[in-house]
């Protein structure tokens, strides 16, 4: 198996990891676990292979992806109540995730010959989209959108990384460590430091 191919299980299994601690928090049985579980390892990876019309999708070609997610799911589910902050845990697993599935989503992306500018998009679908439909379907504040952090910023600083990588003659396999290691940077300094992008404020309109 490939350094890329680790990665990309690597993501499936930590976002569900993720996905399984979202369910115990809203106290779901096993079933509902393995499908947060499954949903938000496999959703990111599920849209880019859609856009990028490759088939079988990935997880239809190689179904071990469904079992480190259902594998996930049964270890959280007897083993979230020793977690003292299950909130905290997702936040930093879901940093990981997000670091390995850009990396990884982005390269696929590249591998393809495409422009740099969809190798970016590719990437951030991959890092975001699993979280998102897991908080949405879970009834969460979506940690996409959570303001005054950062997190598709950091996807979006990843990708970017895979895209330069053959311009500045880097290889495979620095280019995604070097991506992996930047976009989980700089979501742990969002995390733990409150590193954030100005935001919007309204303004009472001219007279």
């Amino acid at each position: 198996m490939t350094l890329v191919a680790w990665i990309d299980h690597a993501a499936v299994l930590v976002f569900a990891l993720t996905g399984a601690l979202v369910a115990s928090r809203a106290q779901l049985d096993i079933i509902g676990f393995a499908f947060l579980a499954i949903l938000t390892g496999v959703g990111g990876g599920t849209v880019r292979d859609v856009l990028l019309d490759r088939n079988p999708v990935f997880w239809m070609a190689d179904p071990t992806y469904l079992g480190v997610a259902v594998l996930a799911a049964f270890a959280v589910f007897f083993t979230a109540h020793l977690f003292e902050s299950r909130y905290k845990a997702i936040l930093w697993l879901d940093a990981a995730a997000l670091a390995f599935a850009v990396s990884a989503g982005a390269n696929i992306a590249a591998t393809l010959g495409l422009s740099a500018p969809i190798v970016v998009v590719m990437g951030t679908v991959t890092g975001c989209l699993g979280g998102l439909m897991r908080d949405v379907v879970a009834n969460e504040v979506p940690l996409v959108l959570k303001q005054g952090e950062l997190y598709v910023t950091c996807a979006v600083a990843g990708a970017a990384v895979v895209s330069l990588g053959p311009f500045v003659e880097l290889n495979q396999t620095s280019t995604v460590l070097a991506a992996a290691a930047i976009t989980f940077g700089l979501r742990a300094g969002s995390i733990a430091f409150g590193w954030s992008l100005p935001v919007y404020k309204s303004r009472p309109p001219r007279k």
